[in-house]
């Protein structure tokens, strides 16, 4: 099969397998669920195959449909992209797994609904992650936002409900009222939309529209959770966890960071940006973004919550990366995509299985819970560590880099951040570790419960090992990540 075929059987298969879904819940759940995995390593299996050809330097591409003249639905798989598809495609196997347990272990509702949209947002994923220009992106990023909906309201209840449109109002009104705009002035301005190596506004635009129009990028694309653009993150927590894990490492902010660092480095340019003053507000934005929502995260009692608030610090780790504009730092950029993902799904399975085995949500109730639940603590431990920045987790190699290319940059702003935000990610983390490890529980609490059920203890076990994993072998994620580095000036 040739690459070009290879991308559109990627793109089908999430939604034929929805399909399959939908008409195996009909005859039952066990058939639902194998349905479900198998369609998750026949993506994950599909997008790897690319792989290779993408390490060797090839770019393969494939257009769908010309729209009007100068606008089409095409792809392209190009570095970023590349690793954004695998990540998400490999992850969606062990979300799926995870899944099984937490939803048959919690007797939620309406399954079969919950695995159709997961594969259709998966779908949307891969879309976004492999659009050669803006257009079929912003197609695919609403689709994705769409798809997700129903994932948030899941639950039904009116608190859901109310949390969902939230949700949906924040990621619509931000992509129509400024993310379209941008893309409609980019065309306007270069006359493509095109992702292009080196970007495609040099010598078109000048002055505080170079601003200007970055600031619609990097608020339309709301899913970055950029401050003040941040509200629906936290209001999405009342979705089932597995969602929560989408939402958080797989999907949905990945694709939000991942859109803003393609933007600055295929469209703006990074050395373009470089020699524009324009463009210096985006480092103070992230860096407000990554310390405020620590402090938020500090004084949070409820688990979901302080993670959510650490995601939007983490996903700002990405951002101000990507805006310090120098080699070291976008290599950074692409490996905390990585390593986030892998420490921050590892936490919310970690809390999901707490859920589900305990009932328990605040930090209070957390009292010597490791010593009933050691393997999820365990876990839990590790990907706190590596969201801190520890040895030997993936947190430490992508903020090292991030670290390595601010003091290249002589950016004293970054780097203190990165050193003041790791003391506060340490500041909450800590004490809920000390808590569940180290504080005896409540004797009159009367629990009497263990580990959640076997194939959610599995997929976090699974998803901590890579946390640690990642610290030892990164080299295909890190070649691909200097691809996209490669020309950026030092």
């Amino acid at each position: 099969m040739t690459a070009e075929n290879t991308i559109l059987v990627a793109l089908v298969l999430p939604v034929a397998g929805s399909v399959g879904i939908a008409l195996a819940g009909r005859v039952g759940a066990n058939l639902r669920e194998t349905v479900t995995m198998l369609t998750a390593f026949a993506l994950c299996g599909t997008v790897w195959s690319l792989l290779p050809a993408v390490i060797a330097g090839q770019r393969p591409a494939v257009s769908l449909l010309q729209v009007v003249p100068g606008i089409e639905i095409a792809f392209r798989v190009e570095p970023l992209g590349m690793l954004f598809a695998a990540l998400a495609s490999g992850l969606w196997i062990i979300n799926s797994l995870y899944s099984i347990g937490y939803m048959r272990g919690n007797r939620e509702t309406h399954q079969t609904r919950f695995y159709v949209y997961f594969a259709i947002a998966l779908g949307a994923t891969i879309g976004t992650a492999f659009a050669a220009n803006l257009f079929t992106l912003f197609l695919f990023y609403e689709m994705l936002t769409l798809s997700t909906y129903p994932l948030v309201a899941h639950k039904g209840d009116d608190k859901s409900v109310r949390s969902a449109r939230v949700y949906l109002g924040v990621l619509l009104a931000t992509s129509i009222g400024l993310l379209l705009p941008a893309i409609v002035w980019t065309y306007l301005v270069a006359g493509t939309g095109d992702f292009t190596a080196g970007g495609i506004l040099a010598g078109k635009l000048q002055g505080p529209a170079v601003g200007l129009l970055l600031a619609l990028f990097v608020f339309g694309i709301g899913k970055a959770a950029v401050m003040p653009v941040h509200r629906w993150l936290p209001a999405a927590m009342v979705a089932p966890t597995p969602v929560s894990a989408l939402l958080h490492a797989v999907a949905v902010v990945k694709a939000g960071v991942f859109a803003i660092t393609k933007v600055i480095v295929y469209v703006f340019g990074i050395d373009f940006l470089v020699s524009d003053p324009g463009s210096s507000w985006l480092l103070w934005a992230a860096a407000f973004t990554i310390i405020a929502a620590s402090v938020v995260a500090l004084r949070q009692q409820n688990l979901k919550r302080l993670l959510a608030y650490s995601t939007i610090a983490q996903l700002s780790y990405v951002v101000m990366a990507a805006a310090i504009l120098r080699p070291l730092a976008e290599i950074g950029a692409a490996l905390h995509i990585v390593a986030h993902a892998f420490g921050k799904i590892t936490l919310f399975f970690a809390a999901g299985a707490i859920y589900t085995a305990a009932k328990k949500t605040e930090l209070s109730q957390l009292r010597g819970i490791g010593r009933r639940m050691p393997w999820t603590m365990t876990a839990f431990t590790i990907g706190a560590l590596s969201m801190i920045g520890v040895p030997p987790t993936g947190g430490f190699v992508s903020k090292w880099y991030i670290l390595a290319g601010a003091l290249q940059a002589g950016n004293h702003l970054a780097a203190a951040t990165i050193i003041a935000s790791t003391a506060l990610n340490a500041a909450y983390f800590l004490p809920i570790i000390y808590m569940a490890w180290f504080v005896s529980s409540d004797s009159s609490s009367g629990d009497s419960h263990g580990e959640a059920p076997f194939p959610a203890v599995l997929a976090l076990t699974v998803t901590a090992a890579l946390t640690v994993g990642f610290f030892f072998f990164n080299q295909p994620v890190l070649e691909l990540a200097r691809q996209i580095g490669q020309g950026v000036s030092p």
